[in-house]
Order: structure tokens, then C-alpha cells, then sequence
């Protein structure tokens, strides 16, 4: 499988998310989402708090749901398996907003190999310089890098050609209003209205609706929900005019094991057996997301 010679990192599943042990300034450990959609990492204001932080200058946080202006901390080492980041900046935020006591971003990831093991709930880090022995049965998809973050070229969805982001802080999978207005067809396909939190607290509703075939790479997922909003990552990452997605991990868990190579810019898939270890497919869509792509298409026989 998609093996990775770095530190097992616990991994505990908020909904569809993973969470990591990651050690700030030398205390901990504490429990961090990782986030490979954030362009920065984030601590919540408890550790902020216990640790004493010194406040650094303020920034504009481009959330899920808003774009705010937001307190940040310094930190001085944030530990993440074998890798230590120095001299950070961070935005503190409430960890009820995060959903952990902190968040991993890109600036955190940029220099790893991150595998996440969605079977085991296991999350593997390696630095990236390290040599990569390739798996016999992974399906290995090359990203173009921007501002740290890998962007997918080979993704269609049904006959459209599109970029996405892997971004394993959502919980739901995202398409803009470019990608909206090809796949949409009123009239044709069923639109729900849903609300969504992000990091700052703010509740926004998304469009969601049905997708009959998404394919990343070689791989063909079907009857893949997707929610549609103008989020300000599309912004960030430089996707706002062009049809994007952000892969939430909805679509990711369907697979076995996901890795983000940023050195090398690849990601690589493992399939999931077919039978019963196929996650089922949810046939009507919740507020919380969980199960809502074509799981049981991301396997092999």
C-alpha cells in the first residue's frame, strides 16, 4: 500500500476528519486537525492562553464561510512527527470553531509527505526529501503547486476538465459558481439547501447537489454530492473564475489511503477492497456530510 517510512501519528476521526498529536513550544501533545486546504496553521485560544503566546499582529483570515480579521500568537516550535516548524505566527481561534485544539496547515505540510490511512484512522508524516519507494497499487495523480498548496489538473467532472484541491479540513466537498453553472442544469438535478460553520463561527448556506460521475485520475466516482459557494479558498489558491472543487473528505474516505506529497507535487491514491469494506453510499444528504459520494466506485475487484 501507499507506505510512508515516517512516525505513526494516533489519528482520532472528528466526523470525517482526522485529527493528529502535534507538541507547541515543547508542551503537549495536543490534538490538531489537519487542514491541507488552510494556507496557514491555526491554535485555538486555549493553548494560546496556557502557554502564554505572545501576540503577534493581527491578519485577514480567509475561512470557509468568511473572511475575517483575526488575533494572531506567536510559536516558537510546533512539532509534528519527526518535523519541527520555527518561528510561526499563528491566528488564534475557539476550539469549538475548530473542532480540535488547533489546526495543521499547508506552511506546517509543505516540506512532508502526509498519508491519511482512512481504514485504520492512522496518519503517517515523512520528511519529503526522504526517497519514496512507489506502491505496486497506487494511482498517483501530479498536482501543480501554488502558494504551497497542490492543485489537481487531472480531475473531470462528467465531461468537464477542472482543478481541485485536496482539502481535508472540509468535511463536505465544494465546487464554485464557474463549476456550478456547467454541471447544474435547472430543472434537471435536485438542489438542497444546507447550512455550514466555519472556523470563525460564522453559519452560511450552501447549494448542495447530486454530480452523476467525478473522475480523479483513472478513478470514477459516482453520484458524488457536491455543495456550491464562492468560498474565499477558491480566492486564495486562485481558482475563482476558472470551474474548481475542494475535495472535502467526504470524497477522500472513500479511498483506503490518501497521500500528499508536496516535495514531489503528487498525490496518491489506494483503493479500497470491494465488498464489505466499501463505505455504503448515504442516498440523502444531512447537515453533517458524512457518506455522501459514491463510495462503493472507489474500490478495486
Amino acid at each position: 500500500g501507499l507506505d510512508i517510512g515516517g512516525d505513526s501519528i494516533n489519528a482520532k476521526k472528528v466526523e470525517t476528519r482526522m485529527t493528529v498529536d502535534v507538541m507547541v513550544n515543547r508542551r503537549g501533545p495536543y490534538r490538531f486537525l489537519v487542514d491541507s486546504g488552510a494556507d496557514t496553521s491555526v491554535v485555538g485560544l486555549r493553548i494560546a492562553r496556557d502557554l502564554q503566546l505572545p501576540l503577534s499582529t493581527p491578519v485577514i483570515l480567509n475561512g470557509m464561510t468568511a473572511r475575517n480579521i483575526v488575533d494572531r500568537v506567536k510559536v516558537a516550535e510546533l512539532t509534528l512527527g519527526p518535523s519541527t516548524i520555527h518561528d510561526l505566527h499563528l491566528p488564534a481561534l475557539r476550539e469549538g470553531d475548530l473542532g480540535g485544539d488547533g489546526m495543521l496547515g499547508i506552511d506546517a505540510l509543505v516540506n512532508q509527505r502526509l498519508m491519511m490511512d482512512f481504514e485504520t484512522q492512522v496518519i503517517k508524516v515523512e520528511d519529503a526529501s526522504k526517497p519514496y519507494r512507489p506502491a505496486r497499487d497506487e494511482i498517483v495523480i501530479t498536482a501543480r503547486r501554488y502558494r504551497g498548496q497542490l492543485i489537481l489538473t487531472e480531475v473531470r467532472a462528467e465531461d468537464l476538465t477542472l482543478d481541485a484541491v485536496i482539502d481535508t479540513g472540509s468535511e463536505i466537498t465544494i465546487g464554485n459558481s464557474a463549476l456550478k453553472a456547467k454541471l447544474v442544469r435547472k430543472g434537471r438535478e435536485k438542489v438542497w439547501t444546507v447550512p455550514t460553520t466555519g472556523v470563525t463561527g460564522e453559519t452560511v448556506n450552501l447549494e448542495l447537489a447530486r454530480i452523476p460521475e467525478i473522475r480523479l485520475g483513472s478513478v470514477t466516482l459516482r453520484n458524488v454530492y457536491i455543495a456550491f459557494a464562492d468560498v474565499p479558498p477558491f480566492t486564495v489558491f486562485g481558482l475563482a473564475k476558472q470551474p474548481a472543487l475542494l475535495l472535502g473528505t467526504d470524497v477522500l474516505e472513500t479511498f483506503r489511503r490518501v497521500q500528499l506529497d508536496f516535495r514531489a507535487r503528487k498525490v496518491r491514491f489506494q483503493l479500497r477492497k470491494c465488498g464489505t469494506e466499501s463505505i455504503a453510499l448515504s442516498t440523502t444528504p444531512t447537515s453533517s456530510f458524512a457518506h455522501l459520494s459514491g463510495a462503493g466506485e472507489a474500490c478495486r475487484r
